[in-house]
């Protein structure tokens, strides 16, 4: 089964709830996570999305942790069927604990996927909130943010950001090659990418393993660049060299334990 675990629908930006499930069904992807837009605390539309495919889709939401009150939204949100909510890494609550929604959501038994730049999940100040809630998966995304293409990341930031992976409630999420890759020009068939592949999926793999990494297509915005079919198949011929049981979990067993069965 293969599970998308990063996506995004809106019905005022990008495509609405039907495009994604046109693509998922053309390349046999069974369930996708919805993941809200940064800004978007109305979380109504995914809500109703999943109500209308149950089978197939599960909603990470936005809750806008400065005001006093998310604690309680996120409780809501949960219980209003929310699978995970999303977090920035330098999130944190006003008050007297400043890691109030990351508690909640760890006493909640939902996840976070965290999306920051590198030098935000490489800063000493992640690590620190991670220690102080060992029970909350934590999936960052995209690579940690150290996969912008032609540019060589900052061995420093990479060291950090793969070395979370000591955090045993920490995963990651991959996405499609065009996310770190040059595409070649002029445009070669079958593979539109500049080679040498960048070593960022591979080093992902020796950090996590597979038991830890979850692929999620970025739709709509890879359809700018390689496109959902590409994001898929080409992520998973990187990785053509692993047993099929890794391969399974990272195309749909870890999104499947970590959003769907509670961690």
């Amino acid at each position: 089964m293969i599970i998308d675990s990063h996506c995004h629908i809106s019905p005022h930006w990008y495509e609405e709830v039907d495009a994604l499930l046109y693509h998922m069904d053309r390349n046999n992807v069974e369930k996708a996570i919805l993941t809200q837009l940064m800004g978007q605390y109305n979380n109504s539309y995914q809500a109703e999305c999943v109500a209308r495919y149950p089978d197939r889709l599960a909603s990470v939401i936005l809750v806008d942790f400065n005001l006093t009150n998310a604690v309680q939204t996120l409780e809501r949100e949960v219980e209003a069927g929310a699978v995970g909510v999303r977090l920035n890494p330098d999130a944190r609550s006003p008050g007297d604990d400043p890691f109030a929604v990351w508690r909640k959501a760890e006493a909640l038994g939902v996840a976070v996927s965290c999306a920051g730049l590198g030098g935000g999940f490489a800063d000493d100040g992640f690590a620190d909130l991670i220690e102080e809630v060992p029970n909350l998966p934590i999936v960052i995304e995209h690579l940690g943010n150290v996969n912008t293409p032609g540019e060589k990341p900052p061995e420093g930031i990479v060291q950090k950001v793969y070395g979370l992976s000591r955090y045993p409630n920490v995963q990651i999420k991959i996405h499609g090659l065009g996310e770190f890759c040059l595409r070649a020009t002029p445009a070669q068939e079958p593979f539109p990418f500049e080679q040498p592949i960048p070593p960022l999926l591979k080093l992902a793999y020796e950090a996590f393993g597979p038991k830890r990494i979850m692929w999620g297509s970025d739709y709509p915005p890879v359809s700018g660049r390689e496109g959902y079919r590409n994001a898929l198949l080409l992520a998973m011929a990187q990785f053509s060299d692993k047993p099929q049981e890794a391969r399974d979990l990272m195309f749909g067993g870890v999104a499947e334990r970590i959003f769907l069965h509670g961690g």
